[in-house]
């Protein structure tokens, strides 16, 4: 397995709507092992793959990484087809925005259907932080990331910041 260099914002990649994956082979089954290396290099707990600058609808979650209860999810075409009107809040972080946490509101739960790496249709219900990791995950291969649904000035001073690190060197 590769660890493969994050896409950090500004970088316009991260706005792209990613494509549907087709076909699932042993090449896509390697580099979703590719990503959940990435995703624990860079102690992270998901990770799309426009993140690494492959515009497919793939993510990888692992709520717990590394840890007892560590169970990695490979998530192929995810779409959200149910979620609950009642509101979570969590302080998100994205490997792509570095050194930024901000609150988020988002549904508390929701209900997911994917395709994981044996080409198997699987439909999960989800709260509390797998809920925000899901929706946060599905929102990057829809090209939108966790500060696109802050205000306009905190988006601005995260985007600022990462723009920052990146010119400085310390994003590696």
């Amino acid at each position: 397995m590769a660890v493969i260099p994050l896409v950090k914002a500004p970088d316009p990649r991260l706005k792209l709507v990613s494509k549907p994956v087709d076909s699932i082979d042993k090449e896509l089954k390697r580099f979703m092992d590719d990503m959940i290396e990435t995703m624990y290099a860079n102690k992270g707990i998901g990770l799309a793959a426009i993140q690494i600058g492959v515009p497919k609808r793939v993510a990888v979650i692992d709520l717990d990484p590394q840890g007892p209860n560590s169970k990695p999810l490979y998530l192929i075409n995810p779409v959200i087809v149910e979620k609950s009107e009642e509101r979570s809040t969590y302080n998100e972080g994205c490997l792509s925005v570095p050194e930024f946490w901000e609150d988020v509101h988002r549904a508390a739960r929701l209900t997911v259907e994917y395709t994981n790496e044996r080409g198997e249709k699987e439909r999960v219900e989800a709260d509390g932080l797998f809920a925000t990791c899901l929706q946060h995950e599905i929102d990057h291969i829809n090209g939108l990331l966790f500060i696109d649904h802050l205000s306009k000035l905190k988006r601005s001073i995260a985007l600022r910041k990462s723009a920052k690190l990146k010119r400085l060197g310390d994003d590696d």
